[in-house]
């Protein structure tokens, strides 16, 4: 007699189908207009100065990198998710703002006005409005379409960060090509005034549309989508208005970053530091909650709720060649953390059987890491 498919194993299926069809095009479309901005950008630089300009942006973007890995370190992020949303911020929001630009002063009332005028509007108005929608919009899909792995705020934050990212890494080429054409004391400027004194300008920016998407992810409800969005696009458009807007004011930039920026830049940390103490608490008190079944081993919750623990952790498996397992043991055990966490909350949406597949997963996760089997 054949076997019963297990209860929600079709409606599973189908919808894995559905989001890697969906995963499928939306890579071709950010690829597309990657390339596009990589033509539009080869245009007006020229190819050697588009290679030249890429290498130095590749500076800033390491810096940026090394920020989002200390914010996910906890429960690293898909990679696909955030190659998408990088690409997405690289390529979609780039096009959306080159296009919105090329409209707004060619084809509306502002076209011919004064250029003191036109930079300021460029600059303090539509430059946050339309960069900001563009990258948070990368944050909003993921949202939307990958709800299993976009669990709270710090999951926010680091997509926005990618899309953030990438936005960054494109502007950052044509400014530095510019800069570089203009002469190197331009260029030196240029460099450390982006690339070394504000990296993370654009990343500060779009973190609170991640935040507020993240919140309500915590909540689980997909309707609060467009919602959430918006509560956090109103506060990151007057930051990156007074961001930009400021420096139209103000006699030196200097004293502006130094009474302006960097406290910002602070309080971001603040915020971010907060967010990752929370999410160990989730962690340690979920897991803990496995401790007793001997699912988890007490000696494991160190290298999983903790970041020291971690550290530790891994530079054990590297030296035995077994990162992968662990990344995956690590995975598969905050996974059931926050699965665990949204269940108890009453905020899950997925199969009723998911403790028994996760716990599933996790067991053959660790007889992989211990015995290789």
């Amino acid at each position: 007699m054949a076997s019963t498919p297990r209860r929600g194993t079709t409606g599973r299926f189908l919808r894995n189908v559905t989001l890697s069809i969906l995963a499928i095009v939306g890579f071709i479309v950010v690829g597309l207009a990657s390339l596009t901005v990589v033509d539009t950008l080869a245009g007006n630089l020229g190819g050697p100065l588009l290679v030249l300009s890429a290498v130095v942006a590749l500076v800033p973007l390491f810096i940026v990198m090394a920020g989002i890995r200390w914010i996910d370190r906890f429960e690293p992020e898909p990679p696909a998710a955030t190659a998408f949303a990088f690409l997405f911020g690289a390529g979609v929001a780039v096009v959306i703002a080159l296009g919105v630009d090329r409209w707004v002063w060619s084809a509306t009332p502002l076209a011919g006005s004064p250029d003191g005028l036109e930079s300021f509007l460029g600059a303090a108005v539509q430059a946050p409005l339309v960069e900001e929608f563009g990258k948070g919009l990368a944050v909003w899909i993921i949202f939307w379409f990958g709800r299993q792995r976009f669990d709270g705020p710090i999951d926010g934050v680091v997509y926005a960060a990618w899309s953030a990212a990438g936005f960054a890494f494109s502007e950052n080429i044509l400014y530095f090509g510019a800069a570089i054409s203009q002469g190197s004391a331009v260029f030196v400027e240029t460099f450390v005034v982006r690339g070394l004194m504000s990296p993370f300008a654009h990343v500060m920016f779009t973190a609170l549309i991640g935040f507020s998407l993240g919140r309500a992810a915590e909540r689980g409800v997909r309707g609060l989508a467009i919602g959430a969005f918006i509560v956090g696009f109103i506060p990151a458009v007057l930051l990156h208005a007074l961001w930009n807007g400021a420096l139209f004011f103000v006699p030196s930039f200097y004293t502006y970053f130094l009474f302006v920026q960097v406290p910002l830049f602070i309080g971001a940390v603040v915020l971010v530091w907060w967010l990752r103490t929370q999410k160990a608490r989730i962690l340690l008190e979920n897991l803990r909650y496995y401790t007793h079944s001997g699912v988890i081993l007490d000696q494991e919750l160190g290298f999983l709720t903790t970041a020291a623990g971690r550290v530790v952790a891994l530079k054990w498996a590297k030296k035995r060649g077994l990162k992968k397992p662990l990344d995956r043991f690590i995975d598969v055990a905050v996974r059931l953390a926050l699965t665990r966490h949204r269940v108890e909350r009453g905020v899950y949406r997925g199969d009723q059987d998911w403790e028994e597949q996760l716990v599933g997963d996790l067991v053959d996760a660790r007889d992989r890491l211990h015995y290789g089997t």
